[in-house]
Order: C-alpha cells, then sequence, then structure tokens
C-alpha cells in the first residue's frame, strides 16, 4: 500500500465515541505517518492511524479504527480488531519468552476496544499449546504490562502498571489486578476477581474472590465488582456463605458443596466457584492447569 506522507498522528476521536458508530470510519483510508514503517503485506483497516515511528510486520492485521500513536510495534503473526488504542513503547507479537523456542509460527489475537499503555508487552504463544496467545476486548493495561507467551485474557479485564503474567496464564473476564503483580505460570484468574497490588499468585485464585498477599490467597468476595455489574445480593450473601464454609471454616470442599447445595439448591455463582476449586484441587501445587506442564 502507499504510505500518507502526514507528519504525525493525533487521535481523530476517542475510543469512547468509537464504541457508538465503528461503521463510520468504513471509507475512512488509514493514515499513516511517513515517519512509519509498515510492511506492504500488512493488512491495515479503514481508519486506522498509524504515528511514527511505528513498525509494522508483513503479517499484522490491524482492525478499522486502530490508533497506534507512535514509536508501536507489530510483529509476527498479530491480528488486531477494532478500535483498539496502542500507546508509545508497546511491542505487540514478539517472540515467546521460553528457551525451547524455535521459530514456529505462533500467533497473537486481540479483540476490539482494548486500550494498551506506554511500553506494554504481548508475545506471540509457543507452539506447546494450541499456537494462540489470546486477548479479548474492552479490556485496559497500564503501563509496562507484560503478557506472555500462551496466556489468554477475558473481557473487561483491567491490569495495572507493572503487573505481569507468566506463561500459560488463564485469566477470566472482569478481572482486576493492581500494580506489580505477579502471576506464575499456568495460573488461572477467575471472573470477577480482583487482586492487591504487590502480590505473588502462586496458586489459582477462584473466582468472585478478592485475594492479596505473598503468596496471595483469597481475603473477602469482591463484593465491590459484584455490586458494580449488578448481581443480586441474594447473589452475593450465597457467594459469601460459600467463601466462609471453604476459606474460614474450611470444612473441606465435598462438605461445604452438600451443605451449600442443602441450603441454596444449584445456585448458578456458587456451582461455578465450587467446579473452579475442584479443578484447583485435581491439578499440582495449588494450579489446576499445572497438569499442562508436563505436555508443554
Amino acid at each position: 500500500m502507499d504510505l500518507i506522507e502526514i507528519r504525525a498522528v493525533k487521535p481523530t476521536i476517542s475510543i469512547k465515541e468509537f464504541t457508538k458508530n465503528p461503521e463510520q470510519f468504513k471509507d475512512q483510508p488509514p493514515k499513516i505517518s511517513k515517519y512509519a514503517v509498515v510492511d506492504p503485506e500488512a493488512e491495515i483497516g479503514p481508519g486506522v492511524e498509524i504515528g511514527p515511528f511505528c513498525v509494522i510486520g508483513p503479517k499484522a492485521k490491524i482492525g478499522a479504527g486502530t490508533i497506534l500513536q507512535n514509536n508501536v510495534t507489530v510483529m509476527g503473526d498479530v491480528t488486531l480488531g477494532v478500535g483498539n488504542r496502542v500507546f508509545p513503547g508497546s511491542v505487540l507479537g514478539g517472540d515467546p519468552q521460553d528457551v525451547s523456542y524455535r521459530g514456529t509460527e505462533t500467533k497473537v489475537v486481540i479483540g476490539d476496544y482494548n486500550v494498551f499503555r506506554e511500553c506494554v508487552t504481548i508475545n506471540r504463544a509457543s507452539e506447546k499449546e494450541d499456537g494462540y496467545t489470546r486477548v479479548g476486548s474492552n479490556c485496559y493495561f497500564m503501563g509496562c504490562v507484560h503478557i506472555a507467551h500462551d496466556c489468554q485474557v477475558g473481557d473487561h479485564v483491567v491490569i495495572a502498571n507493572g503487573s505481569m503474567l507468566g506463561g500459560h496464564v488463564h485469566c477470566d473476564s472482569r478481572v482486576t489486578l493492581s500494580g506489580g503483580v505477579a502471576v506464575t505460570h499456568f495460573a488461572s484468574i477467575g471472573r470477577y476477581a480482583f487482586v492487591g497490588g504487590i502480590s505473588r499468585i502462586l496458586q489459582d485464585i477462584p473466582p468472585y474472590m478478592l485475594a492479596d498477599g505473598n503468596p496471595a490467597r483469597p481475603r473477602c468476595v469482591n463484593v465491590v465488582a459484584l455490586k458494580r455489574n449488578d448481581f443480586p445480593s441474594k447473589t452475593i450473601k450465597d457467594l459469601t456463605e460459600a467463601y466462609r464454609l471453604l476459606f474460614r471454616s474450611r470444612v473441606g470442599l465435598e462438605s461445604a458443596r452438600e451443605i451449600l447445595i442443602n441450603k441454596l439448591g444449584d445456585q448458578p455463582e456458587v456451582k461455578h466457584l465450587l467446579d473452579c476449586i475442584e479443578f484447583q484441587q485435581n491439578g499440582r501445587h495449588g494450579r489446576g492447569r499445572e497438569a499442562r506442564r508436563n505436555a508443554a
């Protein structure tokens, strides 16, 4: 494609405005700084803005309305969806930081309307699982966040400055990680969980919980997130009772399951919590997916 010679690119519309009417970019050509390096084989969608000193590789696919401010590198097979915004210094699609990696063609797939602040790094997958590192939609990654190879990150995830996901981590939707959190390989973080700053996650974090510490462990139900997402008060009360039995009284999983089913019936959020803890206990070292390490 021919490069459009403009001196710099300034965002013409906010992500919030874009989500209201993504079709507005349908007929708009991309705007690419003459100081950017864009491989002619890269797929650049309508309304994309690429600022000075960006480097875009031949296998990149950048969706409509995505903004790469400046000094952004997209390398390898990376798919960026619609309306993403990438700030300076970010590197998307770098080789996995795995000493056994031998150059296999693997991928990064990123959804829509995400924000990647300064110096975010997302590595392509290794060949040890399905070959994809995935990020969902409507996420916000603050400065210097690292997402390692083979990670799977859901939708509406917020990760604060300097936090790091090790390889093969699964992070469900609506999770919030505070600053400086380190997540070990193969750990899982359940939906609607919150992890306090400077925590070290060595074991799976169950869904709906607020965790903190070194190592991190559940401290209470994440009531703030559940209320903000319109969970009924009865559901919050039921999860609080489940937390009390599992992490305070420590009656054991099967005893807790029997008590909760008799008392609450087949409550879906409580059932999901219990199923996640069962999966964790069936793994190793407090990580349900740790069994994948042998295959990896």
